[in-house]
């Protein structure tokens, strides 16, 4: 259930972040195209965004903690813009899906996409049972 919201708070931050023309970021829809083919590409990009910010983001952020250290943390926006940067390789390959810019506005995208998803996991977080009592 917890993939499901990912996914598509995932998918409504992708799609935030494509209205904003400046970022150059742009959503293909699979043909042929319209309002519930893009729906499903924005589920599909958010999945797997999520899949890659599980796997391979997991990985490069254990490996990056000297860097981390170092930078007091600011590493976390270029991992990011990479991470989205990667779900666009990936989804390039099905000729529809995510594309990107410039890898500055992609930082910056990556960026808009955590601030989203922050948002909403605090909103939606489970309150726990001790806040439940009171």
């Amino acid at each position: 259930m917890r993939f499901l919201i990912r996914v598509i708070v995932n998918a409504f931050a992708i799609w935030v972040v494509s209205l904003i023309t400046i970022l150059e970021v742009t959503v293909t829809p699979y043909p042929p195209g319209g309002g519930i083919p893009m729906v499903v590409t924005l589920l599909a990009i958010g999945a797997v965004f999520a899949i890659v910010n599980t796997v391979v983001g997991t990985v490069v952020k254990i490996v990056a903690i000297p860097l981390y250290i170092l930078t007091l943390g600011l590493i976390s926006l270029v991992i990011n813009g990479f991470l989205l940067w990667l779900t666009a390789w990936i989804t390039g390959f099905w000729g529809w899906g995510l594309a990107l810019g410039g890898f500055g506005w992609t930082i910056v995208a990556a960026f808009l996409i955590a601030v989203i998803n922050a948002v909403f996991n605090a909103i939606l977080r489970p309150q726990r049972r001790r806040d439940r009592e009171r």
